[in-house]
């Protein structure tokens, strides 16, 4: 017979079909017997009133592969509005050992109960409640590819594995590679900024790694990451218009699509600006309001700090009602030698965008110039003749146009969307400096 799933019972009352999936919980209360099979669709209460039949479930605990073959019958009481009766058990897989945790119970996400979420990832995502959140994190991804095709960006996929950190910085991992040194990449920087040399606009999303020994709610070592970088833009404020355009069109359509798996979750309302652009903030600015409202200076400070994050999130979502808002003009101290500065001005054209009170994302635009670009790397202390640099130096050399783009966290995007306490609540299996398994 063809199998049935749960969200189609309801439109086969009166019909014999069958159900395989999972056994998911177990009512046993004499004459009335309800056993649930979940399946990838969600829940199918069935009603085993055969001794007989329910014999065969005797000592097999949750999880246990079963198909249930009945008849479909009305009851609005049923998860979908529909239940199985007269079933016939056939089990595939039994499981005799008992769980060691309860998956048709809340999964709980308080702080001191992290470590055993993650201890039993590969159980408590079999919890539906669990499985929202990466229904929409894979969402999140799938809104944002179809933002990204709809304006011409082509996906590439570049090496994770780099022959040193030629970006600078100690925060790499290495490793041997036939007797070479490698490092694992932190992002695919150089990569897409070659690749703008032949396609215009290019994105990624893929994992990035940072070895870096910090132990908070908003850090990975391994991360996914979606990069992007676009050709011929007119200025900076073209790149952060994309970025804003394209967060907000995943938003839109996540809150539209999984409506009722958000209200579940509590996520927050979503707030965006009316006219459709997120609101633009000087860090120095921002920096400003900050010491004004609470004392404490910040003026010097070449970032934000974190309760600066929050602080402009909130101020944003208040006065101008919207979660998102762009933190720009860097000081020129804050600069990479890849990114454009506007020296008269004593600024880096770069700004993050904050979500809800996190950086979600780095949107500079980029130095283009090859004399200028070797000159900003000596001056950054870097060989521009280094083996590292040799393929992304002929992309200048050899033309590329004013170009832009960001790197932007999905795992903390997801995050911030559902309203979790850590970013890691947000990745199936995290890894940050206590945890390599699973």
């Amino acid at each position: 017979m063809t199998r049935t799933l749960a969200r189609e019972l309801a439109s086969k009352i009166g019909q014999t079909v069958t159900i395989n999936g999972w056994l998911h919980k177990k009512r046993l209360m004499g004459g009335l017997n309800f056993i649930t099979i979940r399946d990838r669709s969600g829940l199918t209460q069935t009603l085993v009133d055969d001794k007989e039949q329910l014999e065969k479930l005797r000592g097999l605990q949750i999880g246990t592969v079963v198909a249930f073959t009945g008849m479909v019958v009305a009851d609005e009481r049923a998860p979908g509005g529909a239940e199985l009766h007269d079933v016939k058990i056939v089990v595939d897989v039994p499981v005799t050992d008992e769980p060691p945790i309860e998956v048709d119970k809340p999964i709980l996400h308080r702080p001191e109960n992290l470590d055993n979420l993650f201890e039993n990832r590969v159980l408590n995502i079999r919890n539906l409640q669990e499985q929202k959140i990466f229904k929409i994190r894979a969402s999140t991804t799938r809104y944002i590819r179809e933002f990204l095709y709809k304006n011409e960006f082509v996906e590439i996929d570049t090496p994770k594995l780099l022959a040193g950190a030629t970006e600078g910085g100690a925060e790499v991992f290495k490793l041997d590679y036939f007797s070479k040194t490698a490092t694992l990449a932190q992002s695919p920087q150089f990569y897409k900024q070659i690749m703008v040399g032949a396609f215009e606009r290019v994105y990624e999303i893929g994992h990035s790694y940072r070895a870096e020994p910090s132990a908070t709610t908003r850090h990975l070592t391994e991360l996914t990451m979606l990069d992007i970088e676009m050709g011929f833009v007119k200025d900076h404020e073209e790149v952060l218009d994309m970025v804003g355009d394209m967060t907000q069109y995943a938003l839109k359509n996540i809150y539209e699509e999984h409506a009722a798996d958000l209200k579940a979750l509590n996520a927050p309302e979503l707030m965006l600006a009316p006219d459709g652009k997120v609101p633009r903030f000087r860090i120095a600015e921002i920096h400003e309001m900050y010491t004004k409202a609470t004392k404490k200076d910040t003026t010097k400070e070449k970032d934000l700090m974190p309760d600066e994050e929050r602080f402009i999130s909130e101020y944003a979502r208040k006065n101008l009602g919207t979660d998102l808002v762009f933190a720009t003009r860097f000081p020129l101290v804050a600069g990479k030698f890849y990114h454009k500065l506007d020296v008269e001005d004593n600024t880096v054209l770069w700004g993050d965008l904050i979500f809800r009170g996190v950086e979600l994302s780095t949107a500079p635009l980029r130095e283009n110039n090859y004399l200028k670009m070797v000159e900003q790397m000596t001056k950054a202390g870097l060989d521009p003749k280094h083996e590292g640099f040799k393929y992304y130096l002929q992309g200048f050399k050899y033309g590329l146009p004013q170009h832009g783009g960001c790197g932007f966290g999905i795992d903390r995007f997801v995050q911030k969307i559902i309203g979790l306490s850590n970013v890691k609540e947000a990745c199936l299996f995290p890894r940050d400096i206590n945890r390599l398994t699973p």
